[in-house]
């Protein structure tokens, strides 16, 4: 694991940093949030995609794991995610009016693409060893940016 150490200790600042920035976006528009179970969907999304980067690079920086255990924990916070993501969208495009779906799709996809790509990394860890941390970037970069454009749109675009 040298030289990933740096990598999962800035990722760990940034995903706890932005964390607390959705808690206040969230509070400034608490209200219009709760009014709406797609928005209170969209918070919770949100703050899913940066806590599964929170706690995997919190786990990686455990010293002295086999890459068993380190594929093995990779794999189970990214099904966490991906099955909370999924259960969210799923939830909140039954109650999308038809017109806006396809817009709900596009925004959907990142939160999407970034789960699966944490659930790959830990795959490729546990087949191939360290080189499966490269996916690790991807999913955390996709991570970031479906964090925010949920935070735009629950800050500025509720707004509107």
């Amino acid at each position: 694991m040298s030289g990933w150490e740096n990598f999962f200790v800035g990722e760990l600042g940034a995903s706890a940093a932005l964390t607390g920035l959705v808690f206040v976006g969230v509070s400034i528009n608490l209200t219009k949030i709760m009014a709406s179970s797609i928005l209170t969907n969209r918070a919770l999304e949100a703050l899913v995609a940066l806590v599964a980067v929170l706690f995997i690079c919190s786990l990686l920086l455990i010293p002295g794991q086999s890459f068993l255990a380190i594929g093995i924990e990779i794999l189970l916070i990214g099904l966490i995610d991906w099955v909370m993501m999924s259960l969210l969208q799923l939830n909140s495009l039954r109650k999308t009016q038809a017109q806006y779906r396809r817009a709900f799709v596009r925004w959907g996809v990142v939160s999407q693409v970034a789960a699966i790509s944490f659930v790959l990394a830990g795959i490729v860890v546990l087949i191939f060893g360290i080189n499966g941390l490269y996916w690790m970037v991807a999913a955390t970069l996709l991570s970031f940016l479906a964090a925010f454009t949920d935070a735009w749109v629950l800050i500025i675009e509720i707004n509107r």
